[in-house]
């Protein structure tokens, strides 16, 4: 069989594998009811990750910060990003701190963290974790594999089932563009009517 079939193949079997698991969908509302709140209460939602799930925590905050579908206000959102804080953080701190610092200086009571490990393991993401715990944030995590460590440490942990980075990924993805349509239909109802 052609590999390409089959990449088309496993990426169907794993967001199957998810969908399937009822308890996905519900934890799923859970986290956009957290996402929701947040905005409406004027909090912000953080967000973080290595890596591709960096590229994807900060495509979550671009289409809230930017547009999604439609035109409409921009939304308190941020990920953590930025060389400058990352290079610094890590030289005079170490690595593992370069998200929990943000999390320390940006994060509010009733905010909200959306944490992305693809293994569930990543050092810096749990410390961001503990550190968005102390200031009594709520936490997301989009994680993979078994969920790791972050699995018992997130409010609401979504896990995709499978154990190849890049099929995480593809429906991490996913998942954060449902959560951006659900923040739009819920904050902005009339551009789905």
């Amino acid at each position: 069989m052609n590999f390409i079939t089959e990449a088309f193949q496993e990426a169907h079997r794993t967001l199957e594998s998810f969908m399937g698991n009822s308890d996905n969908i519900e934890k799923m509302q859970q986290a956009l009811n957290f996402f929701v709140k947040t905005l409406k209460d004027d909090g912000r939602i953080l967000s973080c990750g290595n890596g591709g799930s960096m590229c994807d925590s900060m495509h979550f905050v671009e289409e809230l910060t930017g547009r999604f579908r439609k035109d409409r206000p921009p939304l308190a959102a941020m990920s953590m990003g930025d060389p400058s804080h990352i290079t610094c953080v890590a030289n005079d701190y170490g690595y593992e701190y370069i998200f929990s610092r943000h999390v320390e200086a940006w994060g509010r009571k009733g905010d909200t963290l959306l944490a992305i490990s693809t293994s569930g393991n990543s050092e810096n993401v749990i410390k961001a974790v503990e550190a968005a715990k102390k200031k009594q944030m709520n936490i997301v995590g989009l994680l993979g594999k078994s969920g790791g460590k972050l699995k018992e440490m997130v409010d609401i942990p979504l896990i995709v089932d499978n154990q190849v980075s890049d099929r995480i990924q593809e429906i991490h993805i996913k998942l954060i563009h449902i959560f951006i349509e659900g923040i739009e239909r819920e904050l902005f109802p009339q551009h789905y009517q």
